[in-house]
């Protein structure tokens, strides 16, 4: 009851925004992009095609909005903003001018109606795994939620491999099948992306990566930008901050921080990050779980580093007042080898302590975020910078 009160709240705030700001999403063509991961790399790389084709373009997203050519921080812990905040930015959006506006979608601004009264013109899912048990309850209720983007898009864009296809396709989205707005794409079954009906190079590492690739390539295609332009900017596309995103401070073996936060995101990232260890190396991962979060994924994310790491350190990732210890001993029921660590520093340093020449280190869970929250407290934290300084320690140590 109390979930539907302030449910009801965030429609009608949404309501009022829009009044206020004068429906600007009309104005505009927009594009959203859910899922429980890819969501991120996948909305940037739309917004770079679209861009290189020509358009002005903007997104909102977990790590920033970019409207035209200015870029906004984004709040932290956050993927949808408030009903105002959003408004106001699709606002300025349409003020400078853009002709696109391409929005990462949560399930919690979806069942909350943080985005009531925008019309997509394309709505995309990346995937549907498991997290946000806590909110959701079961799979099915986070399915439901995520649906719902569907219902207002008029292109339905679905992974054709993810275990939420069938039910999708046959529950909700049959209706635009009949009138050719269902589109699909995937790489193990037939669809209408593909990378063998659209070849396409990119410089992003891993399985998921080449379907958050076809996600944006199905995307923009559907809104009529050519072939050529699509596969230049796919090859040329760089990545997300955050994303295996590559810490160089001297070190002789090969750093990535990664936002990876569900077992899914996990096992992706580490999948991925396999091939670049050297032959007689090591993949070592640092990660740990958010307090006052799902719970019942935390053994599953220490079953996927145990079965695809070689070295597993658990430690501290926005405990809040939940006792770090106690969120480390439930991941490590799915890795009962892994080393705890509860401090987050004094971890990254063990790891690269241990790390070796052909080593591989994965530091998860953070990525583009600037803090840790601990009990009710906000640390500055910055993974990438932290890390470098903790080598430089590391560096200096060895030579005195």
């Amino acid at each position: 009851m109390l979930r539907k009160i302030k449910n009801l709240y965030h429609w009608l705030a949404a309501l009022l925004a829009n009044v206020w700001y004068g429906w600007p999403s009309r104005q505009l063509k927009m594009v959203g992009v859910t899922g429980t991961d890819g969501k991120t790399t996948t909305v940037t790389l739309i917004d770079h095609i679209l861009t290189a084709a020509g358009y002005q373009s903007g997104f909102i997203s977990t790590v920033e909005a970019k409207i035209g050519r200015q870029k906004i921080a984004a709040s932290l812990h956050t993927t949808t903003p408030g009903p105002w905040q959003l408004q106001k930015l699709i606002k300025l959006a349409a003020n400078q001018g853009l002709a696109y506006l391409v929005l990462e979608v949560s399930s919690h601004g979806l069942d909350q109606h943080r985005l009531a009264g925008i019309n997509f013109a394309v709505g995309v899912l990346t995937n549907v795994t498991h997290e946000h048990l806590d909110y959701h309850q079961t799979y099915e209720n986070y399915l439901q939620a995520k649906a719902k983007l569907f219902q207002e898009s008029k292109i339905a864009i679905l992974n054709k491999d993810d275990q939420s296809f069938r039910r999708l396709n046959s529950q909700l989205i049959t209706r635009n099948s009949r009138t050719g707005k269902l589109v699909t794409y995937g790489i193990k079954k037939a669809a209408d992306f593909t990378p063998k009906s659209f070849p396409f190079t990119t410089k992003l590492p891993g399985e998921y990566n080449q379907y958050n690739c076809l996600a944006a390539v199905a995307v923009c295609s559907r809104l009529g930008i050519d072939q050529k332009t699509i596969r230049k900017a796919v090859a040329e596309f760089a990545g997300v901050q955050g994303r295996l995103e590559e810490v160089k401070a001297g070190q002789p073996f090969r750093v990535f921080v990664d936002f990876a936060h569900t077992p899914n995101g996990l096992r992706q990232v580490l999948r991925a990050a396999r091939p670049m260890v050297a032959k007689g190396g090591q993949l070592i991962v640092v990660f740990g779980s958010a307090g006052r979060r799902d719970v019942s994924k935390r053994p599953l994310m220490g079953q996927a580093a145990g079965q695809l790491a070689d070295k597993v350190i658990l430690t501290a990732d926005d405990s809040r007042d939940e006792p770090t210890a106690q969120i480390i001993e439930q991941i490590a029921r799915g890795c009962p080898r892994a080393r705890r660590i509860p401090d987050r520093r004094e971890a990254m340093t063990t790891a690269l302590r241990l790390a070796r020449k052909g080593d591989v280190v994965l530091l998860c869970g953070k990525g583009h975020e600037r803090s840790l929250t601990l009990g009710k407290q906000e640390v500055p934290w910055d993974e990438k910078q932290i890390t470098a300084a903790i080598w430089r320690k590391i560096s200096q140590d060895v030579v005195s």
